[in-house]
């Protein structure tokens, strides 16, 4: 096993490579929903809550509410230059965006994204260590 691979899968504990880059469309900063504990954020009263606790929260609006939860956006994107207003001063979790605990939350990334994920062990090396 190479460096790379046992560097991400047994010390970051990570089973997908990230690849690419942004291009910008902006649909992680105008579609986000708020997980925690119980679930993907439902009330608006609980998320007032989660506000207070962090400063994140502050700077998400709601825009929707669908099947999932609440949908938000992020206030500090500016829509018209497809850039983020505090992009040096972001928060870690607009910094670590995309990371693979989309996909076990089963969210979905958008078509637009410049970024996309590479399983770290194909399909049949974890085939070949089952059998």
């Amino acid at each position: 096993m190479d460096l790379k691979k046992f560097f991400h899968k047994y010390i970051l504990r990570r089973m997908y490579y990230r690849y690419g880059k942004c291009n910008r469309c902006g649909d992680c900063c105008s579609k986000i929903y708020v997980k925690h504990k119980s679930g993907v954020l439902k009330d608006e009263n609980e998320f007032k809550k989660f506000q207070k606790l962090h400063p994140f929260y502050a700077s998400l609006e709601i825009v929707d509410k669908d099947e999932q939860g609440l949908v938000f956006r992020c206030k500090k994107f500016d829509k018209e230059k497809r850039i983020c207003t505090v992009h040096f001063w972001r928060s870690a979790i607009c910094r670590k965006y995309p990371s693979e605990e989309i996909f076990q939350f089963h969210g979905v990334m958008s078509e637009k994204c410049g970024y996309y994920f590479k399983p770290i062990e194909s399909f049949s090396e974890v085939l070949k260590k089952l059998s």
